[in-house]
């Protein structure tokens, strides 16, 4: 799984910097998870106020990058890279936070399917720090067609 890379996580997901928060995926099982990687850098823009002094990577956006990896599971599951579909966001609960998030790490995103169907899944998961868990939350997201404009 080597070769998937930034270059082809963009193929697969709609997001562009500063909003694309998956650099790599390091592994992916079909149908049942994903683990992928962030590289949390200082020059994240949330950095410059999330705090300043003490720079921490905010809950939502640690959520947001297993959201996007999941996305990336839920397109390769069901072989809709490249189709134009959207992975929306619906539901989010049991969100805790666990360890700070700081510059200069790499946020594992491990991200299993709970309930797969068609236009609704739910995922599990969790972003770790090395053996460090770092946040883990269960979500529900819905693919579905871009909005019109």
């Amino acid at each position: 799984m080597g070769d998937y890379d930034v270059r082809k996580v963009m193929a697969v997901l709609p997001h562009r910097y500063p909003m694309l928060l998956v650099d790599r995926v390091e592994e992916l099982v079909v149908d049942e998870r994903i683990h992928a990687v962030k590289a949390v850098t200082i020059n994240e823009g949330f950095f410059q106020g999330h705090f300043p002094g003490r720079p921490i990577m905010p809950g939502v956006m640690i959520v947001e990058a297993l959201a996007q990896a999941a996305g990336v599971l839920a397109m390769e599951s069901f072989g809709l890279a490249g189709s134009g579909k959207l992975v929306y966001f619906m539901a989010i609960s049991e969100a805790k936070f666990r360890a700070p998030v700081e510059p200069g790490v790499l946020l594992n995103l491990h991200v299993d399917f709970v309930q797969k169907r068609p236009r609704v899944c739910k995922f599990a998961g969790r972003a770790t720090i090395g053996d460090t868990l770092a946040a883990e939350a269960t979500f529900t997201a819905m693919i579905a067609d871009p909005p019109e404009g």
